[in-house]
């Protein structure tokens, strides 16, 4: 073992002196396990100082899979989401919990699963639980939101898009172009619906709308329940799936006050009743933060667009239910 960091050390130096002037490399050694670690992020003065508040992020699109890019496989966002609550839930010095959201929105199932989580987690904790919109907390993030004590929102932050969409694709036009012919062999009439490989018949449209309308109630009853002073006649109104931006979320409702992520662990500091805390987050031992704002996304609206890479390109020919801002890429028939 010894001989192998003594290699390690001099190939580190080897590459090190290829570099150009002001260039380096950093070797570190890092945890062989990759269980979730906590991350101090800020810590009141005081000597034993023991409670905390934790941040939670939730961002890019809520899909319950490992999505393939060109660099390997990304976190499942819901595996994530769960795992930060359970070691959220097992701290007894946790005192409260903020979830910070970037995300347009995702699966119906993945964007349920994560609220169902959460509010498992209120039962058994009962500490305050805020959720704070910094660019866009749309759909199925905006779903998740409901399930917070409070929600708060940057006054440019773009929320809402209560609704349900299946995007279904036709490649039957193209593939006649080019002399390619698709058959299924079926079991019934609706085994096939909304295959890509054939256009999308009224039967099939009609049984999916009946789908579409079951999650939409569903999208509704959470909405009604997480803001009960609206009433759910008034969250209908409100979910016709367009967006607001952060002012219009307050002014109509569907959340409680304008601010960012530090107003928000303040909050979550006021209701917990603590006097001194430390601000954690839970990480990969090799996705080191620096303070709250280190992991927010890289750039501002481009979250919005659903961002497609080629080797996941396939997967979204498949019609999903989805709790999801396109930001207008779904296209209307």
């Amino acid at each position: 073992m010894r001989m192998q960091c003594v290699w390690l050390v001099l190939a580190a130096s080897l590459l090190v002196v290829g570099c150009g002037q002001g260039m380096g490399f950093i070797v570190k050694p890092i945890p062989a396990k990759d269980d979730l670690v906590e991350m101090t992020v800020s810590h009141d003065t005081g000597p034993f100082v023991s409670e905390k508040v934790v941040v939670i992020d939730v961002s890019g699109v809520l899909l319950n899979n490992r999505d393939e890019g060109f660099f390997g496989a990304r976190e499942n966002p819901v595996s994530l989401f769960v795992e930060k609550l359970d070691k959220a839930q097992e701290d007894p010095n946790v005192r409260a919990v903020v979830l910070r959201i970037n995300s347009p929105g995702g699966g119906v199932t993945a964007s349920d699963l994560m609220y169902r989580r959460l509010m498992e987690f209120k039962k058994e904790r009962k500490v305050p639980v805020l959720a704070v919109i910094e660019d866009v907390g749309a759909s199925g993030a905006y779903y998740l939101a409901c399930g917070a004590d409070d929600i708060m929102v940057a006054p440019t932050s773009v929320t809402g898009s209560i609704g349900v969409i299946v995007q279904t694709f036709s490649l039957s036009g193209t593939m006649a172009k080019l002399g390619i012919e698709a058959k299924a062999i079926i079991s019934g009439p609706m085994k096939d619906m909304a295959s890509p490989f054939k256009p999308l018949s009224a039967d099939d449209e009609k049984v999916l709308q009946v789908l579409v309308m079951e999650c939409y109630g569903r999208f509704v009853d959470v909405v009604a329940a997480g803001r009960p002073h609206l009433g759910r006649d008034a969250v209908k109104a409100l979910a016709d799936g367009r967006i607001y931006i952060g002012t219009q979320a307050v002014a109509n409702g569907l959340a409680d006050g304008l601010g960012d992520v530090k107003d928000a662990v303040a909050e979550a500091r006021k209701r917990s009743g603590v006097k001194a805390a430390k601000v954690v987050m839970y990480d990969r031992p090799w996705g080191y933060r620096a303070n709250v704002y280190s992991s927010a996304p890289i750039g501002g609206m481009q979250i919005n667009l659903l961002n497609l890479s080629v080797p996941s390109l396939m997967s979204w020919l498949e019609p999903q239910f989805l709790y999801l801002w396109t930001g207008g890429a779904g296209g209307r028939s």
